[in-house]
């Protein structure tokens, strides 16, 4: 019998603050009400600031395995071809969706510890002389790595190459809690979902969509009826949508959005980075490895941790899960068993983290992991210091 709260420090879903669990302990209402409509108007408009954009947002009640559906069946038609890069795990799923719909893919090996590389992409569009490709796709944040591609870079490559691609992005894991401009970076479709730095439960996809996307749909191939856009864009205009929507959730969304905003974004983002610093100073102090290789892609969500030689990762997260109530994410497909990750996303301060660290720094020597102990209090030691405006991901690491 465990005492005390429950430490869930998976990459996601990220723990629903009290604020918005109250928001959503609400009566359902008539979904075709004026009261309603000022709600869905609310969170439309109240997403649109999250994404950074002026262009349309479209709410799915769906994971957002259904979001990165709804961008491929809006946008694409059955044979063509679209440029993605092996990030990681949920690149991989994304690829395979792709061709379950008759799309080809051109995927870039990668070996899971870096993110897209924008020179690669360029290459590959030059090359692209008959202009076959029509979308390249790239996941944000890659969940199963830590490692954050660098969109603004792709972007520019794309514009560099002057192609004609649609760029589409899996911001699932990143929007809300790494910066991200879908307008300023010409990103033509993003995808997201809740249960992520929206702090919600699972249950909400969405679709952040450029002019160019918009036109794309209108002329695409792919049959679609649940996820298509046209058909909730038209009552989206006042608030509505053409089927029942999720209620609860979008009161939810609605007090996330307020939470996000009375911090700022600029904060909010600072706050992650961090939270990510001090959690890569605590485990270089124990002499463990991070997996994602490049510092300008480490990401300010979670850090995977790459366990010693003859440890298993699975086996010292249910050793933390049962002394500790700590939740840690597991390692996937190629990395399971290898790697465990800390997510420091969402409601996720100073302290909560601290406390995560020692978790995890107890669970080493329970596991009998060889390490160096005082982990945390190199990890302290960044946190006193002061933010001074943005926190740099590179702050001064003391202790070390």
């Amino acid at each position: 019998m465990h005492q005390g709260r429950h430490f869930l420090q998976i990459p996601g879903p990220s723990p629903v603050p009290e604020r918005v669990l109250r928001a959503m302990d609400m009566p359902v209402i008539d979904h075709r009400s004026a009261k309603f409509g000022a709600l869905g108007r609310t969170v439309l408009e109240g997403s649109q600031r999250i994404f950074q954009t002026k262009g349309p947002v479209i709410i799915f009640p769906s994971s957002g395995t259904g979001a990165w559906e709804a961008a491929i069946v809006n946008t694409l038609s059955p044979g063509d071809k679209v440029l993605m890069v092996e990030t990681g795990h949920f690149a991989t799923l994304w690829r395979q969706m792709a061709g379950r719909f008759g799309i080809e893919v051109d995927f870039v090996p990668g070996d899971w510890r870096r993110g897209a590389d924008p020179a690669v992409i360029e290459a590959k569009l030059i090359d692209d002389k008959a202009r076959a490709i029509n979308a390249v796709m790239v996941v944000h944040n890659e969940t199963s790595t830590g490692a954050t591609s660098r969109i603004a870079e792709i972007r520019a490559a794309i514009d560099r190459s002057g192609h004609p691609a649609l760029l589409m992005v899996d911001t699932i894991s990143s929007l809300g809690s790494v910066d991200y401009r879908h307008d300023e970076w010409k990103v033509d479709v993003s995808v997201s979902c809740s249960q992520k730095g929206f702090m919600l439960p699972p249950g909400l996809g969405f679709n952040a969509i450029s002019e160019k996307a918009l036109a794309a749909s209108k002329t695409n191939k792919m049959p679609r009826s649940y996820f298509d856009w046209a058909e909730m864009l038209k009552p989206n205009a006042n608030g509505f949508f053409p089927y029942t929507p999720a209620t609860n959730l979008l009161y939810g969304l609605r007090e996330a959005i307020a939470m996000l905003l009375e911090e700022g974004l600029d904060n909010v983002f600072a706050r992650h980075q961090r939270l990510a610093a001090a959690t890569r100073a605590a485990v270089n102090h124990w002499g463990l490895e991070v997996l994602c290789q490049e510092p300008s892609e480490f990401s300010p969500v979670l850090t995977a941790v790459l366990m010693p030689p003859g440890h298993d990762a699975d086996q010292f997260r249910k050793i933390v899960l049962e002394n500790y109530n700590m939740s840690l994410g597991s390692g996937l497909s190629k990395v399971a068993g290898k790697v465990f990750r800390i997510g420091h996303l969402g409601e996720c301060n100073a302290l909560t983290l601290l406390g995560a660290l020692t978790g995890v720094e107890m669970g080493l020597s329970v596991a009998g992991v060889p390490h160096r102990s005082g982990g945390v209090d190199v990890a302290m030691k960044l946190l006193e210091q002061r933010p001074q405006g943005n926190a740099s991901p590179h702050l001064k690491v003391v202790g070390t």
